[in-house]
């Protein structure tokens, strides 16, 4: 058995059960010397032990091992890197003390942070309009992030039920969307009309449930038509799956649930389309080839550069990936994370960073190495991907998407041959957002930091107005 800490969650259980160390020593009959150990993380939990605490309190063991101290390790790296704390900040060992010993307060102090940041990013959105702010509440998106972020981007239960309905099917990718069809209309009695453009001006898929109807929009490519019919399936086949996902996130909006069942509804749309182990093999043998593997699943871009973020089983994990999209006015649209990348929350992302310059080489892969504030360095490759067109008027929708990871891991990647990962060279230094970056003598800065000065002499003229 892998290495199992579980200090925090030990400590946890055994206050929730209003015991001492010494009553919980005596109900898994052991030392309570050892509990004290195991507490603080100086011994590993024993398959013995594991299996004593799923018989005596009744849960079960994949909970026990289940770890989200990775991801509340990066983002308090990330929070803590804010200018807002100054130079002085706790070491990554400190952190890690924090995050071992003190989860929960860790949890409360991040809910803190992002409230902060919320409230920094509306007031630099109002500005001196006196437009009234809203209330300062997580947004639909960002509880949907985190949901994600807290599983690893991974949800065994969906990869199966998958699994499941891709074991009914008959042949290849090349026959996907006729077996969809198929399977719908023989299951679930639900008929698929393509319909023009014109006729679904502001839909590209409608599913009409009474009518037991699927209707698709011309303007959707042939990959993009099977991953709509495959999104379909998991709302027609596995409804009481994504209630309980939903019901056990933690999630307590109508809107923020009805957006969650989205995402996850495309999750096992992916999983169906992009089987797991022969996805990951394909990607491992293929040095992460997004190309092949469209070619090779009848996928697009933009669907295997996301499915990519996904491969976090425990004992068949892929590259951990990041994947940002954004508009031309650099406006995030979309964002998945299983790296301790602080990616930008909505607009603003550097314009260091190459995925803007994409869009100046359309279908062109563009890969860099590039540094965060913190001094953390990551490769990413960005793109430009095609949207539907529903109108001569609207010719020119795309967006670019940058797919990511930390540069340890880049040498399993293929793209990555184009950069000199064992090299000290230069790298690109980018940040989350002007507004929030410390950086000094950045010749693309676009607006003052919030938490610090920058240096100005009227006797010089620096690299940009904001110093000199």
């Amino acid at each position: 058995m892998q290495k199992a800490l579980i200090g925090s969650k030990l400590r946890q259980l055994r206050r929730d059960h209003g015991q001492t160390q010494a009553e919980m020593a005596r109900r898994l009959n052991i030392s309570p010397a050892y509990v004290n150990l195991l507490e603080n993380n100086q011994r590993s939990l024993s398959v013995k032990v594991l299996m004593a605490l799923a018989e005596a309190y009744g849960i079960e063991i994949r909970e026990l091992l289940s770890d989200r101290n990775a991801g509340r390790l990066a983002d308090l790296r990330a929070a803590v890197s804010d200018p807002a704390f100054g130079r002085d900040r706790p070491d990554l060992q400190e952190l890690r003390g924090a995050v071992d010993h003190a989860p929960r307060l860790v949890d409360l102090f991040l809910q803190l942070y992002r409230s902060h940041r919320t409230a920094v990013d509306r007031i630099a959105r109002i500005g001196g309009t006196g437009t009234e702010p809203r209330l300062l509440v997580t947004s639909p998106e960002t509880a949907v992030h985190d949901f994600f972020r807290d599983n690893r981007n991974y949800f065994d239960a969906l990869e199966t039920a998958a699994d499941n309905v891709r074991g009914q099917f008959i042949g290849g990718a090349d026959d996907m969307y006729a077996q969809l069809k198929r399977y719908l209309r023989l299951k679930f009695d639900i008929e698929v009309r393509v319909e023009p453009s014109q006729d679904m001006p502001d839909a590209l898929r409608v599913f009409d449930r009474q009518a037991g109807q699927v209707r698709l929009s011309q303007a959707l490519d042939h990959a993009n038509r099977v991953f709509q019919l495959a999104h379909v399936l998991a709302l027609a086949d596995i409804p009481y799956l994504l209630d309980s996902m939903i019901g056990q996130s933690g999630i307590d909006s109508d809107l923020t649930a009805a957006r969650c069942r989205v995402e996850l509804a495309n999750y096992f749309a992916a999983a169906l389309l992009m089987p797991y182990d022969p996805f990951l093999a394909l990607a491992e043998a293929t040095g992460y080839d997004v190309d092949r593997l469209g070619a090779a699943f009848g996928t697009s871009f933009e669907q295997v550069s996301h499915r990519l973020t996904t491969l976090q089983r425990d004992g068949a994990r892929g590259v951990a990936f990041f994947l940002i999209r954004v508009d031309k006015a650099g406006n995030v649209t979309k964002r998945v994370n299983a790296t301790p990348f602080a990616l930008a929350e909505k607009g603003g992302s550097c314009p260091v960073w190459n995925v803007h310059n994409a869009f100046a080489t359309p279908g062109v892969i563009l890969p860099q190495l590039v540094e965060m504030p913190d001094g953390s360095q990551f490769f990413t490759l960005s793109r430009t991907v095609k949207r539907p067109v529903f109108s001569p008027h609207l010719q020119d929708n795309r967006l670019a998407v940058a797919l990511g990871c930390e540069r340890g891991e880049a040498h399993r990647i293929g793209y990555a041959q184009a950069v000199n990962l064992a090299a000290e060279g230069p790298v690109a230094r980018i940040g989350v957002s002007c507004q929030l970056c410390p950086r000094q003598a950045c010749s693309q800065r676009a607006h003052q930091p919030l938490h610090m000065d920058l240096p100005m002499d009227g006797d010089r003229r620096g690299k940009t107005r904001y110093e000199s």
